[in-house]
C-alpha cells in the first residue's frame, strides 16, 4: 500500500543520498572511493570552537530546551559579524533568528512566504533544495536559466510577466553552489532593485561567504540601500569553520519575513542545543585566522584539481569564491554519462551537472573536500582510465 502523500510524490530521491548509496555499493565491491561529490569540508574545526563546545556541554543549565528564536550571544555575535565584515547594522532581536542549519531555515522560508500555487524564482543550476521546498509547500518553482555567457548570473527581464505576477520568492546564491560564481555589489543593487518594483522577497543564500580566494570579498545583499525592505540573508558557520555537524546557522534582514520564519520555526522545531549556539558565537567573535589558512588550503587544492583537469582537456578558470570546481564534460559526454563511467571505472564519485537543473546539463562538480594526496590520484586515475575514452 502507498501512504505517502501526492506532494511526496513528486519529490525525487536527494541527489546526495543516491550518490551515497551507490558509494557503498562501489566499497562493499572492495573499491577505494574518492569522494569528491558532496561538498562537507573534511578539515577540522578548529580546537578553540571545539573547547568551548565541551565547556558548555558540561553545564547541565545549557541542556535544557533553547529558545525557539535563539540564544541572545549568538544572534549578537551575528551582528557583530555583520557590522565588522560588512557595515551593516542589525538589531539581534528583531533582524537575526538563529536557524538550525541554513538549510532549514531555506526549507521554512518557502512554506512561509508562498501559498499553495504560487511560484518561487530559483537560479538554474542551483542547489536542489530551493526547487524541492517550493514542491513540499504545494507551490511551484521557476527556473532562472544562468550559463557561462551570462557569468552564471540570472536575467531577471527574462522572466515572463505571468510569472512574476505569481511569483512570492526569488532565491539568490553567491558564491554559488554549484557553479562556484561571484557576484559584485553591482548584480545585488540590480536585483534589489527588480525584486522591489515587483513585491518579490529575496532570500540570498550566502553560505560560502567567507571562502574566497586571490584578494576577493563576497559582498552581502544587504550592504544594498533598502536592501532590508525585501531581503533577507541566510548565512552558515559549517563552511566557514568546518561545523557542518553542529548544524549551525543563522537568517538576516528584513524583520517581518523574520517574525514570520520564526512563527513557522516555533511549531516545527525548538531550536539548536545551546552549548552549539555558544560555541557558535565564540567562533565568530574569536581569533579568524583559521579563515585564511583553510582558504589556503583551498585554493591549493584548486590548484592540483584544475591542473589535473587541464590534461584531460577540461579547461576552467579559478573560481573566486566556494570551494567547488564547475567544469565542463569532456566532448561526447552527457553530464550523467561523464560521472557514471568516471565513478564506474575510477571509483571517483562527481556530481552530474543536470543534478542541479536544465541549465547544469553540459557540466559536472567537484568538492575540494580530500587532502592533495587524494586529488592527485583521482586526477591520475581519470587521466589513465579513462584516456582512451576522452583521446
Amino acid at each position: 500500500m502507498n501512504f505517502q502523500s501526492n506532494r511526496i510524490g513528486q519529490i525525487p530521491p536527494y541527489l546526495f543520498a543516491e550518490i551515497n548509496k551507490k558509494k557503498e555499493e562501489l566499497k562493499k565491491a572492495g573499491v577505494d572511493i574518492i569522494d569528491l561529490g558532496i561538498g562537507d569540508p573534511d578539515l577540522p574545526t578548529p580546537k578553540h570552537i571545539i573547547d568551548k563546545l565541551i565547556k558548555e556541554s558540561q553545564d547541565p543549565r545549557n541542556l535544557k530546551y533553547p529558545s525557539f528564536s535563539g540564544y541572545s550571544e549568538f544572534k549578537q555575535a551575528v551582528a557583530d559579524f555583520y557590522w565588522r565584515q560588512y557595515q551593516v547594522k542589525l538589531d539581534p532581536d528583531t533582524e537575526v533568528l538563529a536557524l538550525i542549519g541554513s538549510k532549514e531555515g531555506i526549507a521554512h522560508i518557502v512554506p512561509t512566504l508562498i501559498d499553495p500555487g504560487d511560484y518561487v524564482l530559483v537560479p538554474d543550476p542551483s542547489y536542489p533544495v530551493y526547487r524541492m521546498a517550493a514542491l513540499l509547500a504545494n507551490g511551484q518553482y521557476y527556473n532562472m536559466p544562468m550559463t557561462k555567457e551570462t557569468d552564471f548570473k540570472p536575467d531577471f527581464q527574462a522572466i515572463p510577466a505571468e510569472i512574476l505576477s505569481q511569483s512570492k520568492l526569488m532565491f539568490l546564491n553567491y558564491p554559488g553552489n554549484p557553479t562556484s560564481a561571484t557576484v559584485d555589489i553591482g548584480f545585488f543593487l540590480e536585483a534589489v532593485e527588480f525584486s522591489r518594483k515587483h513585491h518579490i522577497p529575496i532570500a540570498h543564500d550566502s553560505a560560502y561567504n567567507m571562502v574566497t580566494f586571490d584578494g576577493y570579498k563576497a559582498p552581502s545583499i544587504l550592504e544594498v540601500e533598502g536592501a532590508k525592505d525585501i531581503a533577507v540573508e541566510f548565512g552558515s558557520l559549517s563552511k566557514t569553520y568546518n561545523m557542518t555537524g553542529f548544524r549551525i546557522g543563522y537568517v538576516v534582514g528584513n524583520k517581518n519575513i523574520i517574525k514570520a520564519l520564526s512563527v513557522y520555526k516555533s511549531n516545527t522545531d525548538t531550536g539548536q542545543l545551546t552549548p552549539v549556539q555558544k560555541a557558535a558565537a565564540f567562533a565568530l567573535n574569536s581569533d579568524q585566522s583559521c579563515i585564511a589558512k583553510h582558504n589556503g588550503i583551498y585554493k591549493e587544492r584548486m590548484k592540483v584539481m584544475l591542473e589535473g583537469l587541464k590534461i584531460i582537456g577540461v579547461e576552467v578558470s579559478p573560481p573566486k569564491g566556494s570551494f567547488f570546481i564547475w567544469a565542463p564534460v569532456p566532448g561526447g559526454y552527457t553530464s550523467a554519462g561523464f560521472v557514471s563511467s568516471v565513478m564506474e571505472q575510477t571509483g571517483v564519485i562527481l556530481t552530474p551537472g543536470n543534478a542541479f537543473g536544465p541549465s547544469g546539463e553540459g557540466y559536472f562538480r567537484a568538492s575540494l573536500s580530500v587532502p592533495n594526496e587524494r586529488l592527485y590520484e583521482a586526477v591520475n586515475r581519470i587521466k589513465e582510465k579513462l584516456k582512451i575514452v576522452i583521446t
